[in-house]
């Protein structure tokens, strides 16, 4: 059993969040946020809500520092914006939080924990996912990825969480904590992804840097997963209306795809490229077949 080991001390730590007209969802993402026991800064991207989220931020955390979107950034362009003005502070860590995501208290320290357990035994850089669990049935449902080693697919399949520290391939990115000396190598989010796999690119690209991605054990927080109601998978869609929410941003826009498969895929990268769509048309209706899914 895995035992943690971090001294209570001031970590220079950012959180990056982005968001969009789900106020409520924010705010409770906050309130949650703010009841952890050590100190952080919060880089928060409003991308064109129109409920009023940035003025309720403002009255109930002023010390938010509020970023603002054009109402197009999605996931990543919001993460990404973000996470660069983090990267202009210099901070000790970053991590990535989705506003769905409700963390439990001395979830951060022990993301913590877990990077100088680690960083003790030679992992200084090391990426490390927290998994979280549905508020309802208390089933894992986001964290840590591995790709699967069936050579017909491309898939990246969540790992289920154990009492242990697990290597993993990459991550769904959720609430991921990102050591400095990891972002130094890395960098940002890649520019070329739009809502989806922005984050599965970010672990892979560590981990092709030397870092490694680790699970963190047991659950962060709770996160629902996302419904398939009206998305690319929803067999109840007709074919050209898959298809066509396939090739939109929350599926697989073709430029941002393409670089995926390129990159991460190997020579026979143009035969997974077009996996997706064809199970678009065919009414393939197996959510983990897409790499990632963020609102």
């Amino acid at each position: 059993m895995y035992e943690t080991n971090f001294e209570k001390k001031y970590v220079k730590l950012a959180v990056l969040m982005t968001c969009h007209n789900r106020r409520d969802t924010t705010l409770a993402c906050l309130q949650a946020l703010y009841q952890q026991d050590i100190t952080f800064d919060v880089y928060l991207v409003d991308d064109g809500s129109s409920d009023a989220t940035t003025e309720a931020v403002k009255e109930n955390y002023p010390e938010v520092k509020i970023l603002q979107g054009n109402g197009n950034l999605f996931w990543v362009g919001g993460m990404r914006l973000a996470f660069a003005a983090a990267l202009e502070e210099n901070y000790e860590y970053y991590l990535w939080l989705n506003d769905d995501t409700l963390l439990n208290p001395k979830s951060l320290t022990k993301l913590l924990d877990n990077h100088q357990y680690l960083a003790e035994r030679g992992y200084k850089n090391s990426i490390i996912v927290g998994s979280t669990k549905d508020i309802e049935t208390g089933k894992p449902t986001y964290g840590g990825a591995m790709r699967t080693k069936r050579w017909h697919s491309n898939k990246y399949e969540f790992v289920h969480p154990s009492q242990d520290l697990q290597e993993c391939d990459t991550m769904f990115g959720n609430c991921v904590l990102i050591p400095h000396s990891v972002a130094e190598k890395v960098g940002n989010l890649d520019a070329a992804f739009i809502h989806t796999l922005g984050d599965l690119d970010y672990g892979l690209r560590a981990r092709k840097q030397g870092c490694s991605v680790w699970i963190a054990p047991g659950c962060v927080g709770t996160c629902s997963k996302n419904s398939v109601h009206g998305s690319w998978v929803d067999t109840k869609l007709p074919i050209d209306e898959r298809l066509r929410k396939a090739l939109q941003p929350k599926g697989y826009p073709i430029q941002a795809w393409t670089i995926f498969v390129k990159r991460h895929s190997g020579a026979f990268w143009f035969v997974y490229w077009i996996l997706p769509y064809l199970r678009a048309v065919i009414g393939y209706r197996d959510l983990s077949a897409s790499p990632s899914f963020h609102d």
